[in-house]
């Protein structure tokens, strides 16, 4: 394999590593969880016969999302102590 092969593979690489990370942060994914997360826990409060699962499965539900909004915030915040002065990784 020559230089420009391996480097194409590298961008290749980074690429996807970028497309992976934009997934993992997105609005679409958090909101994609919470509505599984909502459906199969109506299903497990429907096999439970507990009244109004519709209700109760917004409860966990709730729960994720406040938990992936705080998630971020505390991430925000140990980033800008972990990189003080706003450096980062190659001056970016």
């Amino acid at each position: 394999m020559n230089i420009e092969e391996e480097i194409n593979l590298i961008r290749c690489r980074n690429r996807k590593a970028e497309a992976d990370k934009a997934w993992e942060i997105s609005n679409m994914r958090k909101i994609a969880v919470a509505l599984t997360a909502y459906f199969v826990m109506i299903c497990v409060m429907y096999v439970l016969k507990m009244e109004n699962p519709f209700i109760g499965a917004i409860i966990p539900t709730l729960g994720f999302i406040l938990s992936t909004v705080s998630a971020d915030l505390v991430k925000k915040i140990r980033m800008k102590k972990f990189y003080k002065n706003g450096e980062t990784c190659h001056g970016r």
